[in-house]
């Protein structure tokens, strides 16, 4: 099963690119559907909509009258949290219903309105965000759902911000053209990047990527930032630490276009025990690698998990190693070696241009060429730590 988080300001066009994924064989929840659900009359939702809002929000036949509710719960912060607090928990329980009735390969298209308010990202192995400007919005809340100028522009002031959206996205869609327009982005998404996810994850493996070096991306930071939320989530306390590493944590440093993240946990058991988890979050083992070159002491002292992205928009290795451990340590160590000391940047990105300009066939191939400089780099990256007092 692959999860989907679809979100996006109110009147930014969410409604268009769920029903194209309904479309294309997606299993929609759609949480504005469901917050009316719970709210019906008779529901444990209404009734407590009436207690803290009182009668004055019903229809005459005891329905809600939504923009009574709107009019008195969205005038400040502590009732739009009241609100909230009733509405949000029903939403979660009937949405968790809705899930565990779908097939075990089904595509999840979770459709919620406040996900980056309720800090929800985290949980889906892919977040979808549409966007349109601020200005189009209102304009189209007033034209096909009869808001005031007012009462539009208070329900966006109200949500999360542009920038806290960018903070969640993986996929960003940009709704300033038609809503055709918008349809035909959401069936490239499905067709280029989600279907192949979810066959992957079907599969039980990673998508496959290309040994090419590429400029160094400054959003490659950004990108970690958000994987390591979702392992955080993952993992929760199995995890002792959650690092970005590798190449793309080098800042200009040119690398492979893969994130590499170090899950630092307490024994190899712990690691074990998180493979069906880490699955789940899109993350399949990689069964045959079970361990770093050892560049030193005993080979079992560089033993390690490995899991990686079944995302294809998003190649991501995740390394699990064992706290303290050699392998563990040179990861931290040796990328901020490579931060602080430009001649040693410069040296391992000539030797990363040498050994891509020799065409390697795949990854593997790519990191197993690159292995005998390690050697001598691993006692130089020591031996620095050593001297400023580098401490993980």
């Amino acid at each position: 099963m692959l999860r989907i988080g679809l979100s996006g300001g109110i009147g930014a066009g969410k409604s268009t690119v769920s029903s194209t994924f309904s479309e294309l064989g997606g299993v929609v929840v759609d949480g504005d559907v469901i917050s009316r659900e719970v709210v019906q009359p008779g529901t444990e939702g209404l009734a407590k909509l009436v207690e803290a809002f009182g009668e004055e929000i019903l229809q005459e036949d005891g329905s809600l009258n939504r923009p009574a509710l709107a009019a008195v719960a969205f005038s400040d912060d502590d009732k739009r949290a009241t609100l909230n607090g009733i509405v949000h928990p029903l939403v979660g329980a009937r949405r968790q219903e809705l899930i565990e009735a779908a097939a075990d390969d089904a595509v999840i298209i979770e459709d919620i309105p406040l996900l980056v308010e309720s800090q929800m990202a985290p949980m889906f192995p892919l977040v979808v965000i549409v966007h349109a400007d601020e200005d189009v919005r209102i304009a189209r809340l007033i034209e096909h759902r009869g808001f005031t100028d007012a009462d539009a522009r208070a329900r966006i002031a109200a949500q999360a911000t542009e920038e806290q959206r960018r903070a969640v996205a993986d996929v960003w869609l940009d709704n300033a053209g038609t809503a055709a327009d918008l349809a035909a982005a959401a069936r490239a998404l499905w067709d280029d990047r989600i279907e192949p996810f979810a066959d992957n994850l079907r599969a039980g493996r990673p998508a496959s990527t290309d040994p090419v070096l590429v400029p160094a991306d400054p959003t490659w930071p950004e990108q970690a930032r958000r994987i390591v939320a979702r392992l955080t989530t993952t993992c929760g306390h199995h995890a002792v630490r959650i690092d970005h590493v590798g190449s793309t944590a080098v800042p200009g440093l040119d690398a492979k276009d893969v994130i590499d993240v170090q899950v630092t946990v307490a024994d190899l058991d712990v690691a074990d025990e998180l493979a069906d988890a880490l699955a789940s979050a899109g993350y399949p083992r990689v069964a045959d690698v079970v361990g770093d070159e050892p560049h030193s002491g005993d080979e079992s002292a560089w033993a390690k998990r490995l899991h990686a992205s079944a995302d294809p928009g998003r190649p991501t290795n995740v390394h699990l190693r064992v706290d303290g451990l050699p392998n563990q340590l040179f990861a931290l160590v040796f990328r901020d070696w490579l931060r602080a000391d430009p001649d040693v940047r410069a040296e391992y990105l000539e030797l990363k241009r040498e050994v891509a300009a020799a065409g390697h066939a795949d990854t593997g191939a790519y990191a197993d060429a690159k292995e005998p400089w390690f050697g001598s780099a691993y006692d130089r990256a020591i031996a620095w730590a050593d001297a400023t007092g580098w401490a993980p």
